[in-house]
């Protein structure tokens, strides 16, 4: 609705929200994978910094398997931050795999690392746990991508204490719960860095809310795996281009970017 009521003014979403307060939005590179050797975490760092990235999350441990013994989450970061030094952020999300106790252990010695936030070191449900992490440790603990209203957020912040909120706008959904997500956090001094996996048509709706609410301070997800719809059948016309680390924020009508209809007949057909 959003992307039609711009379109039908000939204006982008950012001016229906207020304005644009940033002309490109920071990302930073997101590594979906869990079968890296720390050695290897460490090399496929480097060459994302290489290409410009200023940030780099891992994804460690095994959601579903709390304290796996077998767990690398430390002996990653240590050698990821060796590799590519201090200067450059390293996040940490685990979904929710450890416990209370074992996730403050993980927690205090990523603050040694200079881990930049550490997230959903417990599933947003355990709202007591996450507040057990969030007041144990001094490292922000992020949290929210699994959550849809103002008031799970607002549970987040009072009951949860998490430190940064991550609303994804395809799951809230859209943007008029997306604004009352922003709202809230403001009105507590929570600073939003949005969850985004899908680096198409959700990256793009994600660049109108970055780049309207200053509460949005920090370099963003982007999805560094391979996805055929970005890379080998690209569904938009003009493809989003990372370039030292940023995305330009469409200025088009509306999302202010077209879908390559041929594309997508060809994918439906497949």
């Amino acid at each position: 609705m959003w992307d039609i009521k711009g379109k039908a003014l000939e204006k982008p979403i950012y001016e229906l929200l207020g304005g644009k307060a940033r002309e490109k939005v920071q990302m930073y590179a997101s590594s979906m994978r869990r079968d890296l050797t720390p050695l290897e975490e460490a090399k496929r760092a480097v060459s994302l910094v290489e290409e410009g990235y200023k940030g780099y999350k891992l994804h460690s441990a095994l959601p579903g398997a709390i304290d796996d013994p077998s767990d690398q989450t430390i002996e990653t970061v240590r050698e990821v931050r060796a590799a590519i030094g201090p200067d450059i952020e390293i996040l940490v999300d685990v979904n929710g795999a450890f416990s209370a106790h074992h996730a403050i252990e993980i927690g205090k010695a990523l603050e040694d690392l200079g881990v930049f936030h550490f997230e959903e070191p417990r599933p947003h449900y355990d709202l007591d746990g996450l507040a057990t992490v969030a007041d144990a440790l001094d490292i922000p603990i992020a949290s929210g991508e699994m959550i849809y209203t103002q008031w799970q957020f607002k549970d987040l912040i009072l009951r949860g204490r998490v430190d940064i909120l991550q609303p994804d706008i395809v799951k809230v959904p859209g943007f008029t719960e997306f604004q009352r997500i922003a709202a809230l956090a403001s009105a507590f001094g929570k600073p939003i860095t949005v969850h985004n996996i899908q680096p198409t048509l959700s990256a793009v709706a994600h660049l109108h809310v970055c780049a309207a609410y200053p509460i949005i301070p920090y370099s963003q997800e982007y999805n560094i795996e391979p996805i055929s719809i970005r890379d080998e059948w690209p569904i938009l016309k003009t493809p989003l281009h990372v370039k030292d680390s940023y995305l330009e924020v469409p200025s088009g009508p509306g999302l202010g970017v077209e879908l390559d209809e041929d594309v997508i007949k060809r994918l439906s057909n497949a």
